[in-house]
């Protein structure tokens, strides 16, 4: 990157620019940074261009176009100016690098990394299509490694309406050597151009050599339209798959679904991207621009922040970067400097919004057939990621993690995208505070508060977190990434106590914890429990071997913590003492069932008790005494899904066969009243919320609304 030079523009629309990545004949590609810190790619239409009412039209069609497409594999759009003044259009930042960078460093991928990368691209080209879009300049320097995988960048701007790759006049409208043959010869272009040019990818990723060669652009040309690729260096197994991918006439490629199943990477394929060579350059890469990006802390009482020289020398010596999230939001972004200084208080938000409730729905009304299946008020495909956790509804929008956008808020009436936070990880979890604020973190670990109606940013802490785990009125709840457990203050962003957690503990905690009346409950993969007083971080009382088959998750309500396990138990939560316990014995062989994960609704608390079978009925149990107030006429298989209480319902996630939603009325031995499946799910793809007389459930990357009786 270079610094900005004479007749560079210093902002467009929200981003203050800091530097120059890149140009070509249409224009400038520049590294820009808004007011919450989000780093992009900002590319701008040259100034002379502008006057081409042909390219002009064509770049702001295709700038607005592109803001359709919704995938995980592309880098998202973050905005666009499209009329008046510069036409400019932003995108996430991507630190990882590209195929070209890595094969040229590291030598070609191997067999196992060709086909991870395969079947993802093959995908993210068919989202593309899906849009209405051809990509059109598929290449190894258009393709960035991250620690999610592939994401494909640089399509959308360029696609005039004659098919070609949009050009000034005298520049060759393909890449050579990746372009298809009809993109060649001019002739009109499909998407299976972008096939072709992910045939030839694929063979530059095995071998490390390009598919077509030659003395001059001419010759490689030449090579594409007539001749044989250069298949040397491929396996046999290799070229069987991609050879058709380079087909000669168009009509003979395999569609991207085809080359996806082809390709079919072995299971756990997706760990080359965060362990091994390629995993280390990325993560060399993240940390290059870590310096950049990382947020800064005032020191006494200027809060100057880091000067635009700074900034500049800090990201040009990190090495060459593309686009991609950073995450620079901090204390300087919020206060300025003494020349600067901004009149927000960071500890100053609005009150929580009003809820806009659905209406319930009513069977006498003929609003539905009892033991049917809803119609979902709507559905937002490419919305969320079984990476991250389930939905969170804060009154008027929803709160889901997004592979693209990081945390993102979808407005809770229409599914329609309120803000994103593209810097946020979504694998950490976000919590509401009151639902006066959203707390999520960073990958560097560093707290950012936003208001969830408008994403406006308010405070943030660097406190190393890698999993939020619970709060309460005073503090937020984290585990550190050296596993350590740490509070966060709500009302100051200061790191109140870090505490040592036992050895056992210290790296099976669920992201499930529980804060209550000064004591946070958590629980690990291995099924001990443990409270730590939330003042100071000491250990209360730990409870060890509570559960077998299910994982143990906590509820609290009024000094009570209830845990399922093999034994379903309510304790006191200040001394662990065991107020109660209820049994259930299998039907058909006397065993003690084991219970799943627990809920709590006024004086019941609700959980399934699973034979071996991996089947169970919903139970409700007082919460003062245990015993049984409530059972629902309809068995579930096993899961660790929640129990859902909303409008005259109770709702459940059966993962059996499809994973299906299914909901009961709320008095004992209730019936089915409807069920919702969610074809071609997979059951560790699934999870689901409820607020606002609607249930939210994120099925793979689509976000439902279902409606509420």
């Amino acid at each position: 990157m270079r610094p900005l030079g004479t007749g560079d523009p210093i902002r467009l629309g929200p981003y203050r620019l800091l530097g120059v990545l890149g140009e070509g004949g249409m224009g400038k590609v520049y590294v820009g940074q808004d007011h919450a810190g989000v780093v992009a790619a900002v590319k701008v239409l040259r100034p002379e261009l502008a006057h081409d009412t042909g390219l002009a039209q064509r770049f702001v069609r295709e700038a607005l176009a592109a803001q359709a497409v919704r995938s995980p594999g592309v880098a998202a759009v973050l905005g666009a100016q499209t009329e008046g003044g510069r036409l400019w259009i932003a995108t996430e930042f991507l630190a990882g690098p590209t195929l070209d960078q890595i094969v040229e460093r590291q030598g070609p991928l191997d067999d196992t990394g060709l086909r991870a990368m395969a079947a993802s691209v093959a995908r993210t080209l068919r989202d593309i299509h899906a849009a209405g879009f051809v990509h059109r300049d598929l290449k190894p320097p258009n393709i960035v490694l991250t620690t999610d995988g592939p994401r494909v960048i640089d399509f959308g701007i360029a696609r005039p309406e004659h098919g070609l790759t949009l050009t000034t006049t005298g520049q060759i409208p393909v890449t050579p050597g990746y372009g298809a043959p009809e993109q060649v010869l001019g002739h009109r272009v499909t998407a299976a151009a972008d096939v072709f040019s992910l045939g030839a990818v694929l063979v530059y990723a095995a071998t490390g050599h390009r598919a077509f060669e030659g003395t001059h652009v001419a010759a490689v040309q030449y090579e594409v339209v007539h001749g044989e690729p250069r298949w040397h260096g491929l396996s046999p197994e290799q070229h069987a798959l991609i050879a058709p991918c380079l087909a000669k006439d168009a009509a003979g490629r395999p569609s991207p679904e085809q080359i996806a199943a082809a390709f079919a990477p072995p299971k756990k394929a997706d760990a080359v991207w965060k362990r091994g060579p390629v995993a280390d350059a990325i993560k060399e890469r993240e940390r290059e621009i870590r310096n950049f990006t990382a947020p800064l802390l005032p020191t006494a009482e200027t809060g100057t922040g880091p000067s635009r020289r700074g900034l500049l020398t800090g990201f040009t010596a990190g090495g060459a970067v593309l686009a991609a999230g950073g995450t620079a939001t901090g204390w300087w972004l919020l206060r300025g400097s003494k020349g600067d200084r901004r009149r927000t208080d960071p500890f100053s938000y609005p009150p929580a919004v009003k809820t806009p409730a659905a209406r319930l729905l009513s069977a006498d009304q003929g609003d539905f057939i009892v033991g049917g299946s809803p119609k979902p008020l709507w559905n937002v495909p490419y919305a969320t990621d079984p990476k991250s956790p389930a939905p969170l509804p804060v009154r008027d929008v929803v709160i889901v993690g997004n592979p693209t956008a990081g945390v993102m808020a979808l407005n809770v009436v229409d599914g329609r995208r309120r803000w994103s936070a593209p810097a946020m990880d979504r694998t950490s979890h976000f919590l509401s505070l009151s639902d006066r604020l959203v707390v999520a973190a960073d990958k560097h670990g560093t707290l950012h508060t936003f208001v969830p109606s408008t994403g406006e940013p308010r405070w943030t802490v660097a406190a190393d977190a890698d999993m939020l785990l619970a709060v309460d009125a005073d503090a937020i709840y984290l585990l550190t990434k050296d596993h350590r457990l740490r509070a966060v203050g709500r009302s100051d962003a200061r790191i109140h106590w870090t505490a040592q957690l036992p050895d056992d503990f210290s790296d099976t905690i669920l992201p499930r914890s529980v804060a209550d009346q000064g004591r946070l409950v958590l629980t690990t993969t291995a099924g001990h429990a443990m409270a730590v007083n939330a003042k100071n971080g000491r250990t209360e009382w730990t409870a060890r071997n509570l559960a077998k088959e299910r994982y143990l998750f906590p509820a609290a309500r009024n000094g009570m913590v209830y845990l399922n396990g093999t034994t379903f138990s309510a304790r006191r939560i200040s001394d662990g003492k065991q107020l109660w316990t209820h049994q259930k014995k299998a039907y058909y062989d006397q065993s003690n069932e084991e219970w799943s994960r627990p809920a709590v609704y006024g004086d019941v608390v609700y959980s399934v008790a699973c034979d071996s079978e991996g089947y169970g009925f919903p139970i409700g149990l007082d919460t003062r005494s245990g015993k049984q107030r409530w059972e629902a006429g309809i068995a579930v298989g096993s899961n660790d899904y929640p129990i859902l209480m909303q409008g005259n319902g109770v709702w459940f996630m059966d993962p059996g066969g499809d994973p299906t939603v299914t909901t009961t009325g709320a008095e004992n031995g209730a019936r089915e009243v409807w069920s919702y499946e969610l074809t071609g799910a997979d059951k560790d793809e699934v999870s689901f919320a409820a607020g606002g007389n609607r249930v939210f459930v994120s099925n793979g990357h689509t976000l439902y609304a279902l409606p509420v009786f």
